[in-house]
């Protein structure tokens, strides 16, 4: 099978397009043929060897941890699945024409493969940082980077749970933020003013690591109630910085759930092949997003 790897941490240009032997469906587990899989953020963390704590990693390696596809094998135990299902989930080396999930849910009416590969860390990532910023109902959020992925999940999670919510993003994306529910403002110079403007913070989130975070406690009032997902120096002001997923079943569940009830969409703002990874890094790391990136196999 065709497979993304690395041999060597570093730029977009040590991913590789390979054959590989494909692999199979241990306890507890399923394998899906491959239609889709997400570019996160995270991806491209891992391929430069900056959290390895949390990912560990044995070269050389696969990339991708998100993919949406069809069952075509299913582990000793696993219950409630069979061969045929179309799902969507978490697993590892998702960059590919086989991959191994580990946890996954069947896919809601009407979405595409490509659509669904972008949900399973995006939403998991969204619900962890909203619970962990302490935000309530009638309170207002601030996040910072909202327009792609995360972002774009968070506002409509908010929205769903009668959190106000201001956004920051590029002049290109003010209008997308609006259309999410949010009280939208470009980010640059001024922007803080510009957000006290718009209203009383209650909490923040940093989704894009642009060196914001002192500005944030400064809206806020309280580095606790900040939590940064992209600023690895977050912690040396106080603010937690958030890497640790949560239950993902229990995200997976709640996104179809919210996705069945029109409560949340999150477009696909453009496809790769596998060819491509490395562009889909590059356009990635770039930021900037309106939604999500995804590869689609």
């Amino acid at each position: 099978m065709k497979k993304v790897s690395f041999a060597e941490f570093g730029g977009p240009d040590v991913l590789r397009l390979t054959d590989a032997e494909e692999p199979h469906a241990g306890p507890g587990r399923i394998r899906i043929a491959v239609r889709a899989a997400g570019v996160n953020p995270v991806d491209w963390r891992i391929r430069e060897g900056q959290v390895l704590g949390a990912h560990p990693v044995e070269l050389p390696a696969g990339v991708g941890l998100d993919a949406a596809g069809v069952v075509d094998e299913v582990g000793e135990g696993v219950e409630g699945i069979e061969v045929g299902d179309h799902v969507f989930g978490e697993g590892s080396s998702t960059y590919a024409e086989f991959a191994v999930l580990s946890v996954w849910a069947r896919m809601p009416e009407g979405l595409t493969y490509e659509e669904a590969a972008g949900y399973p860390s995006v939403v998991e990532t969204a619900l962890r940082i909203v619970r962990e910023a302490g935000v309530r109902p009638g309170q207002t959020l601030l996040v910072s980077g909202a327009s792609g992925g995360v972002g774009s999940a968070v506002l409509q999670i908010a929205r769903d749970r009668g959190i106000t919510v201001i956004g920051t993003a590029g002049a290109a994306n003010q209008e997308y933020l609006r259309s999410l529910g949010a009280l939208a403002t470009t980010y640059g110079e001024g922007w803080a003013e510009r957000v006290r403007q718009l209203g009383r913070v209650d909490a923040a989130l940093d989704l894009a690591g642009s060196g914001v975070i002192r500005e944030l406690v400064e809206l806020t009032g309280d580095p606790g109630k900040v939590v940064s997902i992209a600023d690895l120096d977050a912690p040396k002001l106080g603010v937690r910085f958030s890497g640790v997923a949560g239950s993902v079943p229990d995200a997976l569940a709640e996104a179809a759930a919210l996705i069945a009830r029109g409560r949340l969409h999150i477009p696909v703002e453009k496809s790769y092949t596998l060819a491509e990874a490395a562009a889909a890094h590059i356009d990635s790391q770039a930021g900037h997003t309106r939604g999500r990136r995804v590869i689609v196999v």
